[in-house]
C-alpha cells in the first residue's frame, strides 16, 4: 500500500509550486515546530535550567510535535501504519524541521529568551516572536526548494 500512495503522491503534483504554496507548507511545519518548541522552552525556563539543556528539550519536543502533525494525517486521512506514513514524509520533514530549529533557538538565545525568569518575563515573550520569525524566514526557502523537487507536497497529508 505505501509504494501505491506515494506513487499516487508523487503522480499528483502537478499543481504550480508558488510562494502561497511555499509559505503554507512552511507555516505548516512551524505550526508542529512551534508547539514543542514553547512547551521546551517553558519548561527550561521554569526550571531554571542552562540554554543547551533548554535547546535540547525544545528541539526533540519540536520534532516529535512536527513529526506528528504530518503523521497523523497520513494515518488517519489514508488509513496508514505509522510506519508507512513515516516513510512518506521523513526525510522532508526531517530537513524543514532541522533548518527551522537552528534558526529557532539561535535567534531565541540571541533575543535572550532562553535566560527569562520565567514565562511570564516578557523577555522570554520577544525571544519566541523572534524565533517564530527566524524560523519561518529561514525554513521557506528550503520549503520551497524541496516543494520544487517534490520532495515536500506529499507530506502535508494532501494529494490535490
Amino acid at each position: 500500500m505505501t509504494a501505491t500512495v506515494i506513487a499516487d503522491c508523487h503522480a499528483n503534483q502537478h499543481r504550480k509550486i508558488n510562494a502561497r504554496t511555499a509559505a503554507s507548507a512552511t507555516v505548516h511545519c512551524l505550526t508542529g515546530c512551534s508547539i514543542g518548541e514553547f512547551l521546551g522552552l517553558a519548561i527550561g525556563v521554569s526550571l531554571g535550567w542552562a540554554p543547551w539543556q533548554t535547546i535540547t528539550l525544545a528541539v526533540v519536543l519540536a520534532f516529535i510535535s512536527g513529526y506528528a502533525l504530518s503523521l497523523i494525517p497520513l494515518m488517519r486521512g489514508r488509513g496508514l501504519s505509522f510506519t508507512a506514513a513515516f516513510k512518506i514524509i521523513w526525510l522532508g520533514e526531517l530537513i524543514s524541521i532541522g533548518v527551522m530549529e537552528l534558526a529557532m533557538n539561535i535567534a531565541d538565545y540571541q533575543a535572550g529568551g532562553m535566560h527569562a525568569t520565567s514565562v511570564l518575563d516578557p523577555v522570554f515573550w520577544i525571544g519566541f516572536a523572534a524565533a517564530l520569525t527566524a524560523g519561518f524566514v529561514a525554513a521557506y526557502p528550503v520549503n520551497y526548494w524541496m516543494l520544487k523537487r517534490n520532495m515536500k507536497a506529499c507530506h502535508q497529508g494532501n494529494t490535490d
